[in-house]
């Protein structure tokens, strides 16, 4: 059986935790931050974790 490579933009965005959950950024943070409250981009420079839904998906592109 072929062995299933890594996503490699998946790679890139999501990162594994310790107990197994999976960290993502915020969207909507990188441009046309000057119509953006102080507050909006505080609340999207926090981590997130993936939605339980998404899990099994993600933890697919992330085979090593």
């Amino acid at each position: 059986m072929p062995k299933l490579k890594t996503n490699t933009g998946s790679k890139k965005r999501f990162t594994l935790t310790g107990s197994g959950k999976i960290k993502r950024k915020h969207a909507y943070h990188s441009h046309i931050l000057t119509k953006k409250t102080k507050k909006q981009k505080r609340n999207l420079d926090h981590f997130a974790m993936i939605d339980k839904v998404d899990v099994k998906r993600v933890k697919a592109l992330l085979v090593k």
